[in-house]
C-alpha cells in the first residue's frame, strides 16, 4: 500500500507548459495521463474526474487544475 503524501512543486513556465499539453493530449485522446513528481511516477487514468479550484485568502489567489480518481485494489 502507497503511503499518505502531499507535495506541491514548482516548475519554470516552458515546463509547465510542456506538462498541460501532454495532458491535454492524453484527456482529447481519452489515453491515460503518466507524470513523474518529486520522483514518484503517477499513472492518472482516463476515467479521473478534472475540476478546477480557486481559492482567494489574505491578499493571495490559488487556482487549481485538479485531477481525481480512485486506486483500485
Amino acid at each position: 500500500m502507497k503511503t499518505d503524501r502531499d507535495i506541491e512543486k514548482s516548475y519554470p513556465k516552458d515546463q509547465f507548459v510542456e506538462k498541460l499539453r501532454r495532458l491535454a493530449d492524453c484527456i482529447e485522446a481519452g489515453e491515460n495521463f503518466e507524470i513523474q513528481v518529486a520522483g514518484e511516477r503517477i499513472y492518472v487514468p482516463n476515467r479521473a474526474v478534472f475540476n478546477i479550484e480557486h481559492e482567494r485568502e489574505d491578499g493571495e489567489e490559488e487556482l487549481e487544475f485538479q485531477m481525481k480518481w480512485t486506486t483500485e485494489k
